[in-house]
């Protein structure tokens, strides 16, 4: 490592993206949130030049900065520029611009913990009242994620923070790592986290802290790979951390992969497994803001026996479901009319990817004819795989006292005071509801 620091390195790289870029405005002609953020009749030559402002100084036009609140991380900018620029990436820096502009760091720095403090609460919350602590251990918790296996493994994988919300999708991951022969280190949750809300906050020095502390943790597997869950992980890591820690240092310490890119790229290997029939029709919840995903995963779902997937003809934007939040109305319109296309459509699932999207849409199964699943559900249940889906089942109830009642073993094992317990149930697992469910 260099004695550049963090910040001087990321400006470095930026500098380079304001010269490349030609303002020619093709990243926001493509993009999917310009009409809903209400700035579609602003030029898009206009739109962005004023993001580079934004970058530089802070400062810029109304339409440049609504702009850059609304980035959904869709990724079609990305395809559409012909010039090298990641306009995706420009826009989180245009959004660290606004930041620094609009707090000090010591403020910065405040709400950069806060969120921190916040996602690591929910987090740690919503696991433990599901899981014990052997399973815990398994998705590399409490001593797990400090202790070093005895051989070296084929990969890390990095499972991001919050699909423990919904651990059941990360321990499928795992039983399918295991049928296949991988050996891998789990590691994840805000002990190793991406630094992103720090990054959010516009704390760069702390995010870049964070950032290469985790990445030096996740920097030692036999293949020099780290498989990854968390698409927001996968975008901080592999579009701000890795490529500044590189220009520090001249190299990468690992690469990185997307879960189901790196399942379908053993396909081959995965096909002897799925050995039972799912007599199902499908519809995949679709978003691409990480490249080759979504085609990844309706490759894996035609490949398991009885399996159709059926095409719902949605507008597919975002990097998940999350993303989607900065602009709401606008994602209750997609949410609902993909839950009313999937009726339509007479499927027997709705098929999510990412955990985000199966925890916004999961309740919603109480109220339409059809399941909301995990994708990893469906591939589990052909290799003869389960694991029980207690969030949904928890969320379902839409009863808070309900909730602590049954996890009143749970809570009093793991929590010291039963009433943070209830608060993140009411906020961070029943609140999670963009889309409202039908009165019953």
């Amino acid at each position: 490592m260099s004695d550049i620091p963090f910040e001087t390195a990321l400006g470095e790289r930026v500098e380079d993206m304001l010269d490349a870029c030609t303002r020619c405005g093709k990243c926001v002609e493509v993009c999917p949130g310009v009409k809903p953020a209400g700035i579609s009749h602003t030029r898009p030559e206009d739109i962005i030049g004023g993001i580079l402002d934004l970058v530089r100084t802070g400062d810029g036009p109304e339409a440049s900065r609504k702009w850059a609140a609304s980035c959904m991380l869709s990724g079609e900018c990305i395809k559409a520029c012909d010039y090298g620029v990641n306009p995706r990436f420009l826009l989180a820096m245009a959004r660290l611009g606004i930041a620094k502009t609009d707090n000090e760091l010591p403020e910065r720095r405040r709400q950069g913990v806060e969120r921190y403090r916040d996602v690591s609460r929910d987090v740690t919350m919503l696991s433990r009242l599901q899981l014990d602590t052997e399973v815990l251990e398994r998705l590399g918790q409490k001593s797990a994620s400090v202790s070093t296996p005895a051989e070296t493994p084929d990969f890390v994988f990095y499972t991001g923070c919050n699909v423990l919300k919904t651990p059941h999708i990360a321990l499928l991951a795992l039983d399918i790592m295991d049928a296949l022969g991988i050996t891998y280190q789990v590691m994840g949750g805000p002990s190793h986290c991406c630094g992103i809300s720090q990054l959010r906050a516009g704390d760069v020095e702390m995010s870049g802290r964070m950032g290469a502390n985790t990445i030096e943790k996740l920097s030692h597997s036999r293949s020099g790979q780290v498989i990854s869950w968390c698409p927001s992980c996968y975008v901080q890591f592999t579009e701000t951390t890795l490529p500044t820690i590189e220009r520090q240092g001249g190299s990468r310490p690992f690469e990185m992969t997307p879960f189901m890119r790196f399942l379908d790229g053993r396909l081959a290997e995965l096909k002897p497994h799925l050995q039972r029939r799912v007599e199902m029709r499908v519809a995949l919840h679709r978003h691409p803001g990480v490249a080759g995903v979504m085609e990844a995963a309706a490759e894996i779902l035609n490949a398991i026996p009885g399996v159709e997937l059926v095409d719902l003809k949605q507008p597919a934007v975002g990097l998940q479901s999350v993303n989607v939040g900065v602009l709401p109305a606008f994602k209750r319109e997609l949410q609902l009319g993909e839950l009313q296309a999937a009726r339509d459509a007479g499927v027997d699932a709705l098929v999510a990817v990412y955990h985000s999207d199966h925890r916004e849409l999961c309740a919603h199964e109480r109220d339409w004819p059809f399941r909301i699943i995990n994708i990893l559900e469906v591939v589990g249940e052909s290799m003869g795989l389960h694991r029980h889906d207690r969030y949904k089942q928890l969320k379902i109830t839409q009863d808070a006292d309900q909730i602590v009642a049954e996890c009143s073993d749970q809570i009093a094992k793991h929590s010291p005071d039963p009433g943070i317990a209830r608060n993140v149930i009411v906020k961070g697992l029943l609140g999670d509801q963009p889309l409202a469910l039908r009165a019953t």
